[in-house]
């Protein structure tokens, strides 16, 4: 029930319908009692700075969760950052202080390395293929990073962008072997689809799956399917697979304790769930 006393955060992005963060945060708020909400918010691009200013003036804002295609956007309006968002070049979350002003922080890199950690495969000593180096493929590229890969690849449609990638991954972890300009996934350890391919019906798949041999782990980003074309034929292969919403579970409890909501496990959090496609 909403009333004069909940606390708003905002999700921001664009399109929404792909969203699926509300239904994990507000059953769980609910069931907990909480006076929260989390409300999608569609914002285009051109939009988001002039927008983002007008709802931080909300007297009933609590912060905002940050998704495609603003991450990296969102560095240069907040007023402070975490570390974590300035190796990963990109914020998916803003926390209203009490005077006004905006904390950036990020976290889709460490939901997405505890989700592959969780289901017993070890990231040390492995190479990883990361395609997407925007605001995700960023963040999940510097945790990789920190939990130990000896070899990261990096793809961009935009080749500045997995250059621009690489030399801060260089710069905080200078014994990285970190390579550009294939998407290859041919030899790779862990796979990691982070462009928007597989949002849209028709895409084409990200890598070619001929290419991917069975032992290869395959993970996705993209929510809008539980398993996207990508991830079948990754599993038709034998590979192991991660859904894009398992990122999602493993990070909220970080960002509910960055909120001061409290803390919840992943195992809560899909108890009450009410993910739908």
């Amino acid at each position: 029930m909403i009333s004069g006393t909940t606390q708003l955060i905002a999700h921001l992005g664009f399109p929404t319908e792909a969203f699926k963060a509300p239904m994990i945060y507000n059953p769980w708020f609910e069931a907990r009692g909480i006076d929260a909400v989390v409300v999608p918010m569609g914002i285009q691009p051109d939009d988001y700075p002039a927008a983002l200013r007008g709802l931080t003036r909300l007297t009933n804002l609590r912060g905002a969760l940050v998704t495609m295609p603003h991450k990296v956007t969102t560095l240069e309006l907040a007023d402070e950052l975490t570390p974590a968002a300035r190796i990963a070049g990109a914020c998916n979350a803003l926390l209203k202080r009490a005077d006004g002003s905006l904390l950036g922080d990020q976290f889709d890199g460490a939901g997405f390395v505890r989700g592959i950690e969780r289901k017993g495969r070890s990231i040390r000593g492995t190479s990883a293929l990361v395609a997407g180096c925007g605001g995700v493929g960023s963040a999940i590229a510097a945790s990789l990073a920190a939990a130990g890969a000896e070899r990261i690849a990096l793809f961009d449609a935009q080749p500045a962008a997995a250059s621009a990638l690489r030399g801060r991954l260089l710069e905080h972890y200078p014994r990285l072997t970190v390579s550009i300009g294939s998407n290859d996934p041919a030899g790779h350890d862990i796979v990691v689809n982070a462009t928007p391919l597989g949002m849209k019906e028709g895409d084409p798949l990200p890598f070619e799956i001929e290419r991917i041999a069975p032992p290869t782990f395959v993970g996705e980003v993209v929510m809008k399917t539980e398993f996207t074309p990508l991830l079948r034929a990754a599993q038709a292969k034998g590979c192991e697979v991660q859904v894009g919403t398992d990122m999602l579970f493993e990070m909220i409890p970080a960002y509910l304790e960055f909120f001061g909501f409290g803390s919840a496990s992943a195992d809560e959090l899909r108890a009450v769930a009410r993910i739908r496609y």
